[in-house]
């Protein structure tokens, strides 16, 4: 029988509203204290993982542009969920315009 402190787990993997796709782009990032260039190791219409070196702490919030091609590209807001120094951080979309969903959904569909 399962102990009582076990439920309501859920890896970080099964807490997501959106499969996510191996597409691998550029990803600009802007903070407060932080800006650069990454590159994504997986998106979903709901976020990414970017891997990056620059030391971002969770909680943090980003603007980030995704030039997918030439004339299309994403530009949104970003809070850092997940951070892993020195090696990535996790990103959750916020705010996002019904626009910029779309790019994500078409993109990362046929990535």
């Amino acid at each position: 029988m399962a102990d009582d402190n076990d439920r309501g787990f859920e890896s970080p993997e099964e807490r997501r509203n959106f499969d996510r796709s191996r597409l691998i782009v550029d990803v600009f990032f802007d903070g407060t204290d932080v800006t650069g260039v990454a590159s994504t190791k997986d998106i979903s219409p709901g976020g990414l993982y970017m891997n990056t070196q620059a030391e971002i702490p969770e909680g943090s919030l980003l603007l980030v542009r995704i030039p997918f091609r030439k004339d299309v590209q994403a530009v949104c807001n970003a809070v850092v969920v997940y951070s892993n120094p020195g090696r990535g951080v996790g990103l959750k979309f916020q705010g996002l315009s019904d626009e910029v969903r779309a790019i994500l959904e078409r993109e990362v569909s046929n990535g």
